[in-house]
């Protein structure tokens, strides 16, 4: 039986609009004193919002001095959506204990980032790892945005980063994008989060068409596109452990999220 997550009172102790899309949260209080970071720079926590009961699940943007914070994407219509667009502050919350995916090769020379408005609370937090470590791997960022968010990433990768236009409101088309990269050569590490289906594709792409070991990369899907969109409403930490208990392979791991994803 897999152990239910640890889960955490929290308040809301300040709100941000960051952008016209993108709202920042910050949770403090006695309820945190037992949270503990992954320390891997992807990781997510579920958060549960008042008169609400399920979890939506977001990228740790930092978690330091006993503040915990998120940057919530703001869609149409959400359960959290809902809750953020008005003044928050005060509010009691409750988030489930972090987990994180991002394991970056010892041998890797570089680091590819691709991802929509979902997941540049991760890229951005990734580049800050990648810089404090010296930043001496080639690093490749390409963001699908539907705003400028230059001002969100770290001036030093601003550079590396290719801007990308969303082809129409609740789409993506990072799948193209990703099978017309070049790799730099060697051995380096992909970490791509988006849509569901994009996902899927990029998986594919990279395990039968590049033929890259699954220790060279990371893919999450966060969101579907249907008329209206969702977060990602599945945590892919029980059924990865699960799938490894099994001795499932990492492409069958995939596909049993990928189900879970489309229930």
């Amino acid at each position: 039986m897999t152990a239910r997550a640890a889960r955490f009172t929290a308040t809301v102790v300040a709100r941000e609009q960051l952008s016209e899309h993108l709202v920042r949260v910050v949770l403090g209080g006695a309820g945190l004193a037992g949270f503990t970071s992954t320390g891997l720079p992807d990781e997510w926590v579920g958060l549960v919002v008042p008169g609400q009961f399920q979890s939506r699940y977001y990228t740790v943007r930092s978690w330091r001095d006993g503040l915990l914070t998120l940057d919530v994407m703001v869609h149409d219509v959400g359960l959290v959506t809902e809750w953020v667009a008005r003044d928050c502050v005060g509010d009691e919350v409750v988030v489930t204990e972090p987990k994180g995916a991002f394991v970056l090769p010892a041998d890797a020379t570089w680091l590819v980032l691709v991802g929509d408005l979902t997941a540049l609370p991760a890229i951005a937090r990734i580049s800050e790892w990648h810089l404090a470590r010296g930043g001496e791997r080639t690093l490749a960022i390409h963001a699908e945005v539907p705003e400028d968010l230059s001002a969100y990433l770290p001036a030093e990768v601003l550079a590396s980063t290719t801007w990308l236009s969303p082809p129409e409101p609740g789409h993506s088309a990072l799948a193209d994008v990703v099978r017309e990269l070049d790799l730099p050569p060697g051995s380096g590490y992909f970490w791509m989060g988006g849509e569901s289906a994009q996902m899927r594709a990029i998986r594919t792409h990279l395990m039968r068409e590049r033929g890259l070991p699954a220790a060279s990369y990371h893919v999450m899907g966060y969101w579907r596109s249907v008329l209206r969109r969702q977060p990602r409403s599945v945590d892919p930490g029980p059924i990865w452990r699960a799938g490894k208990a099994a001795g499932k392979s990492d492409e069958q791991i995939w596909a049993d999220y990928d189900a879970a994803r489309d229930d």
